[in-house]
């Protein structure tokens, strides 16, 4: 189960492997803010509260973008962080803006 939450959104649906998270809030068609889809705006900033080991590992662009300390506390950017593993993954659209 991949469940999206934001200010206007709450969607719950089956993950798919090799979508990012950014793909499945599109699907949903959720309200999840974006601009570019190459990980440089950070409209996507989310925050990851579990199955974050479903997940890929962070980007270079995510590494680039977000602070170490984000990244430890479960931020990524939905347009790159890929679901490889099926489960349960609980997401917050969380924008610095």
């Amino acid at each position: 189960m991949l469940e999206l939450k934001g200010r206007k959104v709450h969607k719950t649906m089956e993950p798919e492997t090799g979508l990012t998270i950014l793909d499945h809030a599109l699907k949903a068609e959720a309200d999840w803010g974006f601009s570019c889809t190459r990980g440089t705006c950070a409209r996507c900033r989310s925050l990851v509260t579990e199955g974050m080991e479903l997940l890929a590992p962070p980007t270079e662009a995510e590494e680039l973008r977000l602070e170490p300390e984000e990244l430890e506390r479960g931020f990524r950017l939905a347009c790159q962080a890929k679901v490889k593993q099926a489960g349960t993954i609980v997401v917050l659209h969380r924008p610095y803006f």
